[in-house]
């Protein structure tokens, strides 16, 4: 389905935080001498028209980059934003908004290569007219044609991204930005993300996100957290209390991996500031956080604390269940092998000691290699062919010498027999017990 127009949105607040912020992170991939590359892709038109019937309709640049037109006390870094937009109106009159890519083509190089990608039929004819007509202009100026520099393809970016990484340059900034208008969008970025990052794990991937009521949007931070990446870091904007239907969009997200560490600060500073001008109401607030990769069982251990539990020494011949070994806690001294035993072996009662020497007892009776079954499976030297009850027979644990076997066995009483002994010749007959009648 592509119904999507972002001409409807052009210059709302959640265009404003998505170009802020891309307008920083170009300016510290500029601090650089290396070329990047930088990869849009859902460029959209790239320029839009704040007058057209679309942008006009519900008028959602004033509740962004209208109340901004006007402001003389910008923080600088809003500033540089702002002023690119305005550098597209040269009469002051608010006529233009760009797009990412607009803003990408006015923040880069010439050294630097700019691939976009539009799947919407319009939109990406719409892109490739308005970087024609921007490139005619400037051969009029005499500036020499860039050539190769922006290339613009009419695909799904998220497959097309594959191709591309890793750069040549090993550098490149990713804006990833689709239209959520289907579920499995959500689910498409962080597919992309996974595999783009095994691609190149040291790319600065951001990604602009609608913050709404459905299940999808709530947890869809939460799962871009989980990502292979080295670092993280996610703010969001929210400019009035949502309605109780739950409709229109009241707050957006960005979420950069491997994000520059001047991102932070300069955050914490202009956001509040938004919040100040582009709130409506007392439920307008931002939110930052940063932080590093939580990825598989490590993510159940996080504690209060906020740390995860790390194995030490050598885990893999430790048992996690076993309590000891070198599988502990930071900090947690090695269990003794004595102090080890399970708790209900050491109580007082012993109802559960059996357990301890369950080991010791599967060793002693088990029946070695080539024992008949049901047999005595032990040696013939210590074979009891007495009939003594099975307590009274020989017991290693309570005679463990040679000598104490031999006194022990002349200490045994003889087993005695009531049958008759016909046959015995050996054996003198027992008298006959008389039967008791009765």
């Amino acid at each position: 389905m592509l119904s999507y127009r972002h001409a409807f949105h052009a210059g709302n607040h959640a265009d404003v935080l998505k170009h802020f912020v891309q307008v920083q992170l170009h300016e510290y991939m500029n601090q650089k001498d290396t070329a990047y590359t930088y990869i849009d892709t859902h460029s959209g038109a790239g320029v839009y028209a704040l007058d057209s019937s679309f942008a006009s309709k519900n008028a959602e640049f004033d509740t962004g980059i209208g109340p901004l037109w006007t402001r003389t006390d910008l923080p600088p870094a809003l500033a540089d934003y702002v002023n690119l937009v305005k550098g597209m109106n040269p009469s002051g009159k608010m006529r233009y908004y760009p797009g990412s890519p607009w803003v990408a083509d006015q923040m880069t190089r010439p050294e630097d290569r700019l691939r976009l990608f539009e799947l919407h039929p319009s939109d990406s004819k719409i892109l490739a007219d308005n970087f024609r007509k921007a490139e005619a202009h400037k051969a009029e100026q005499g500036e020499r044609s860039r050539g190769k520099r922006v290339i613009i393809e009419r695909g799904d970016g998220f497959l097309s991204m594959k191709a591309l990484l890793p750069p040549p340059s090993r550098r490149a900034l990713v804006l990833i930005d689709p239209p959520y208008e289907m579920k499995d969008d959500y689910r498409k970025v962080k597919d992309a993300l996974e595999e783009a990052l095994g691609r190149f794990p040291s790319g600065i991937f951001a990604v602009w996100y609608p913050v709404l009521q459905r299940m999808e949007s709530r947890q869809f931070a939460d799962r871009l957290k989980r990502l292979p990446a080295k670092e993280w870091l996610n703010v969001t904007l929210t400019v009035s209390t949502p309605g109780p239907d739950g409709f229109g969009l009241h707050s957006s997200g960005m979420f950069i991996l491997n994000p520059p560490y001047t991102l932070e600060p300069m955050l914490r500073e202009v956001m509040p500031y938004l919040v100040k001008v582009l709130g409506k109401d007392a439920g307008a607030t931002f939110v930052i956080e940063r932080g590093t990769q939580v990825t598989g069982a490590a993510a159940a251990r996080v504690g209060a604390g906020g740390g995860a539990r790390q194995p030490i020494g050598n885990a893999r011949r430790a048992s996690p269940l076993s309590g000891t070994g070198s599988l502990r806690l930071p900090g947690q001294a090695a269990v003794p092998r004595a102090e080890a035993a399970p708790a209900d072996a050491r109580r007082p009662d012993g109802a559960a000691a059996s357990k301890v020497g369950a080991a010791e007892r599967a060793k002693r009776f088990s029946r070695p290699e080539g024992a008949a079954a049901g047999g005595d499976a032990r040696p013939a030297s210590r074979r009891d062919t007495s009939g003594a009850r099975p307590d009274e027979r020989f017991d290693p644990a309570r005679e463990p010498g040679g000598a104490a076997r031999a006194r022990y066995a002349d200490q045994r009483p003889k087993a005695s027999s009531s049958r008759p002994t016909a046959g015995r010749p050996d054996a003198a007959a027992a008298p006959a017990r008389p039967r008791k009648r009765g």
